[in-house]
């Protein structure tokens, strides 16, 4: 008679730690930690890791996803993730997290200055996760840019 409850209980705390990987990959983001940030990855080479950053081709192979990441860490001096919208699935041991990465940062600072000038972007991502002996890891992510509304339709509805 508990086994529904039991298998509500086990997805639940399935989701839980699939939401507490997506944050720590963010976080090793935040905190430049690539250390933290490689470990979040799924290792090895059996199944095939995979990124696509907003604006970049297909990335492949834990190596060069793992570069991908170094670049951006060593080229960006600030950066943060407010997360909204996140959706959370799971089919056998495979998640598929969605959200959207609101993202504030900076680049290196200009003379005279402790932190180079603030930019924000919106960007939808989807991050998919596998089970493994080792808890919950990243094996595909990919992010998209939203697209703001230039604000063209209104100027022409007030000229009119």
């Amino acid at each position: 008679m508990n086994e529904p409850q039991d298998e509500h209980a086990a997805a639940a705390a399935d989701i839980e730690a699939v939401e507490q990987a997506n944050t720590a990959f963010y976080e090793a983001m935040e905190r430049g930690d690539l250390d933290a940030l490689t470990a979040i990855w799924l290792p090895g080479d059996d199944l095939t890791i995979s990124c696509v950053h907003p604006g970049w081709p297909v990335l492949s192979g834990r190596g060069e996803v793992l570069r991908s990441y170094a670049l951006i860490m060593a080229n960006t001096e600030y950066i943060q993730f407010f997360l909204t919208d996140v959706g959370v699935s799971m089919t056998g041991d495979t998640a598929l997290v969605t959200c959207t990465e609101n993202i504030l940062s900076g680049g290196p600072a200009e003379e005279g200055s402790s932190l180079g000038p603030l930019v924000g972007q919106l960007v939808v991502a989807t991050n998919v996760f596998r089970r493994t002996p080792d808890g919950w890891k990243l094996w595909s992510h990919h992010g998209s840019p939203v697209l703001s509304e230039t604000g063209e339709d209104e100027d022409e509805d007030s000229s009119a």
